[in-house]
Parts: C-alpha cells; structure tokens; sequence
C-alpha cells in the first residue's frame, strides 16, 4: 500500500501513517525497513503492508520512498516589521 506520513516521534518510536483511502494507521520504528523518519516527516510518501493486531491494523514493511523534506511553512509578511 502506499500513504502519507503524518507525525512520527522519534522519542516515543512511533507515529501515524494515512493510507490513500483515509485510514489512519499506527506505526512503529520496529515497523521501517532501515531507518524510522527522523525530523519533520509529515507529508512524505510511504510504501508499508498492513497486519492484523490485538488492537487493530498497523502498519509493517514501511519505507519512505520520499527523500525531500517537506516543505517548511511560509513567513509572513507584516507590513511595519
């Protein structure tokens, strides 16, 4: 399957992924093929299988198939600053 991360916490080791249909899914760093998103990774592209568990579906086998950060939010222009 393939989606979007949503927020990863590297502290924790977790985070969430949305699939292309909606559903959000947990994920683990145990769940990354190599290394877990490190920094802001909301946005970036994913490729995961999903399992079955005790609590509901998560996410497995994931790899970023985004390498480029995403894009940091625009300053705003305040007029006398």
């Amino acid at each position: 399957m393939r989606g979007k991360m949503v927020w990863f916490n590297e502290e924790k080791g977790h985070g969430y992924i949305t699939t292309e249909t909606g559903e959000r899914l947990y994920v683990s760093a145990a769940g990354f093929e190599g290394n877990a998103p490190k920094g802001r990774c909301a946005g970036l592209a994913v490729e995961f299988d999903v399992i079955e568990n005790g609590e509901g579906r998560e996410a497995v086998r994931s790899v970023l198939i985004d390498d480029a950060q995403p894009p940091r939010a625009r300053r705003r222009y305040r007029a006398g600053h």
